[in-house]
């Protein structure tokens, strides 16, 4: 099993930055390791399903980005340190939701990162607050 533990979030005011982390731990499938899994982050807003914002495969030499985020937010990892980041500025009061940090071992093109389902594990998430 693979915890994953965001931290990061907070309330910011719109034009501001924030950092997400989420840290992996624990023992993956037999033969892998943290660096084989793609890492995605996910958001849900009240009253709305949640959604795909960005994705980082093992390498980080392939990521995609939701449209709404674009320019605006950039993810990378550490392998050795097991985190991926999500760095997000000039953020806006839409962008308010909670972030989930999520692992998949099958998303491993960009064509497949932003299906929900391919992803096998999922932290607990963490609240961004975008004031207007």
């Amino acid at each position: 099993q693979v915890q994953l533990v965001e931290s990061g979030g907070g309330l910011v005011q719109a034009g501001g930055s924030l950092r997400l982390s989420c840290a992996a731990s624990g023992r993956p499938v037999s033969g892998r390791t943290f660096s084989n899994y793609v890492m995605g982050w996910f958001r849900q807003a009240p009253g709305k399903e949640r959604e795909f914002v960005v994705a980082i495969n093992w390498s980080g030499g392939s990521t995609r980005y939701a449209d709404s985020v674009k320019g605006r937010f950039t993810i990378s990892r550490d392998n050795a340190k097991n985190t991926v980041y999500l760095q997000m500025n000039s953020l806006k009061p839409e962008d308010t939701a909670a972030y989930y940090c999520a692992a998949s071992t099958t998303a491993q093109t960009a064509q497949y990162m932003p299906i929900m389902s391919l992803y096998q594990y999922w932290g607990q998430g963490t609240q961004v607050t975008v004031s207007s």
